[in-house]
């Protein structure tokens, strides 16, 4: 992973401004949309019964592609929704990452495809392909017509819908998207189709034409890695956090920052920005990958950052809110994985209202959540400095 720095740093327009905006469309190599509507969805029990509404009214086409899809009470409802409206002819098409939803095969599918949809697995594992394996789509995307989206960081499985094995529903978010930058998104999805199927999707009933709805400037920043192994998905989190002057609000499941992103913030602290970051607490999945992360957040700590780890279930939401104007929000980590090696998705929008509805869910969650003191960290027991250790060798053959 390269280590990024911003040549010319001094001259980075302020964030508000147009200049900026024709800045961050050159450099994450992404299109400027103008128009467009979002509506925020907190946690499965919101998001799934929106999702399965879209799709059950959807008219020509539906296309999904998740990191995740598991054999799962959700899953059979969305194997149920899908099936009943590729029988009515609508265009159905699934792609799955081989790795995340390993556990779920063609037969579960067999009656939509029956019914005539269409389930592929990107970078299923081939001889031909071994030095290609560890790239995986890690995005979790929905299209319904070409006309509405939905974006960010939950698949389809039932610890997102209920809890399983006695532990709480994950806390996660979506959002909608309607208007111009779906384009975006069903972009996004028909490049790993293509890669799944050599089909190039193309015709009215994936690209219609959008409705023209409220003036709003966004990006949908699709990443996979290049040989050096930058990611527009990197480059839009270090020029939106280089540009911040008050606020930056960071929730993650995975928090293991490069040395460009741990510089990157420690500066923003010593200009006076407000840093809040938001991690999992005890619940989280991967407990060297936490562990790892806690060993980390002396600099932070010592700069003034301020980190707090959620309590009641596993955090899983990603998001980054910059001054409360910018939002991002989609299925990129802040680690190495999603900024290096993954295939990513992420909206950015500047909407004042979409990052306040954010910052809301950020002070709920903040509230459930432990703070993070330098003391407190710098006291902990021999046994979590022995387990960090464990877990950045682990992290370091990532």
């Amino acid at each position: 992973m390269p280590r990024y720095e911003i040549s010319g740093v001094e001259e980075l327009p302020s964030n508000d401004t147009p200049k900026f905006l024709s800045l961050l469309e050159a450099l994450a190599d992404a299109t400027l949309n103008r128009t467009g509507r979002f509506e925020v969805f907190t946690d499965g029990h919101n998001f799934y019964p929106a999702e399965l509404e879209a799709i059950r009214s959807a008219k020509r086409s539906v296309n999904l592609e998740a990191y995740i899809f598991q054999r799962s009470e959700i899953g059979r409802l969305y194997l149920e929704a899908l099936t009943e409206r590729a029988r009515d002819g609508v265009q159905v098409n699934l792609v799955l990452d081989a790795f995340g939803s390993a556990g779920i095969t063609r037969a579960f599918f067999l009656p939509l495809l029956e019914a005539g949809g269409k389930v592929l697995w990107y970078n299923s594992p081939t001889w031909y392909r071994l030095t290609q394996m560890d790239n995986r789509t890690h995005r979790e995307l929905l299209v319904v017509d070409g006309l509405t989206g939905f974006i960010g960081g939950a698949g389809i499985a039932d610890h997102w819908y209920k809890g399983v094995h006695g532990h709480p529903a994950w806390r996660d978010t979506m959002v909608r998207v309607e208007g111009a930058p779906v384009i975006s998104l069903q972009a996004t999805f028909a490049e790993n189709w293509l890669g799944a199927s050599g089909e190039l999707l193309a015709g009215s009933a994936y690209f219609p034409d959008v409705r023209t709805l409220e003036e709003v400037s966004s990006l949908v920043v699709n990443s996979t890695p290049t040989t050096g192994g930058s990611t527009r998905a990197r480059v839009l989190f270090q020029l939106l956090l280089a540009s911040a002057r008050h606020s930056i609000s960071i929730t993650t499941p995975y928090f293991l920052p490069d040395k460009g992103l741990m510089s990157e913030l420690c500066l923003a602290v010593k200009r006076g920005v407000n840093v809040r970051i938001l991690v999992p607490g005890t619940r989280s999945d991967h407990f060297l990958t936490r562990s790892t992360s806690r060993g980390g957040y002396g600099k932070l700590l010592e700069a003034g950052a301020r980190i707090y780890e959620y309590e009641p279930s596993m955090m899983h939401a990603k998001i980054l809110c910059i001054d409360n104007l910018w939002s991002v929000v989609g299925s990129t980590n802040f680690d190495n994985r999603s900024f290096g090696i993954n295939d990513e998705v992420n909206l950015a929008a500047r909407h004042p209202r979409l990052a306040q509805r954010l910052e809301e869910d950020f002070e709920s969650d903040i509230a459930k959540s432990t703070c993070v003191t330098l003391d407190a960290w710098r006291k902990r027991p021999i046994h979590q400095r022995v387990t960090e250790i464990l877990g950045w060798i682990f992290e370091r053959q990532q």
